[in-house]
């Protein structure tokens, strides 16, 4: 419990994107079970693949406005942008080990029990793809949609040209 309270002491944005994560898994989960048993059952990857498209554009915005609030300035469509490509290839990470599991090592019915296939799925799913993808996407996030701002110090630096007050009139 200590670690956890240093962690959101030290980091609070970590903390605040475990929480986007945490409802963003949530989305994922209902959809892709919703779509999975009821809608498309011959498609597992894809209805994974749906879910997590939902969740994502659900924790753009939660990251934005909360995660990293005292982060990025960029203008929005760039920011959306590098946003959309970061998840997009965090959805690659988080179905290829589904995919893997399904279509590379054939646990699926017939070869398996039907039990069996869907606790396969769901290790190599909603738990591996997701750890998976959600270290990538927090690494990501953090260096290129939503950066630090910069520092005073290094706005000041010797390298950058002086600043001068604006005389008003």
């Amino acid at each position: 419990m200590r670690a956890v309270l240093r962690l959101a002491k030290a980091n609070p944005s970590a903390l605040r994107f475990l929480v986007v994560g945490g409802i963003g898994f949530v989305i994922t989960m209902v959809i892709n079970y919703g779509l999975k048993l009821f809608v498309i059952p011959q498609h597992p990857v894809t209805a994974l693949a749906i879910g997590t498209i939902v969740a994502t554009v659900v924790s753009y915005w939660m990251n934005k406005k909360w995660s990293f609030d005292d982060r990025g300035d960029r203008h929005t469509a760039h920011e959306m942008l590098l946003f959309v490509v970061v998840s997009v290839i965090g959805i690659g990470l988080n179905s290829a080990p589904l995919y893997i599991s399904r279509y590379g090592l054939g646990l699926e019915v017939p070869q398996i029990s039907r039990a069996s296939m869907e606790i396969a799925d769901f290790v190599s799913g909603p738990i591996i793809g997701t750890l998976i993808a959600m270290v990538f996407r927090y690494w990501a996030m953090n260096k290129w949609v939503f950066p630090k701002r910069a520092e005073i110090a290094d706005v000041l630096s010797p390298t950058s040209p002086p600043t001068q007050p604006t005389p008003t009139r």
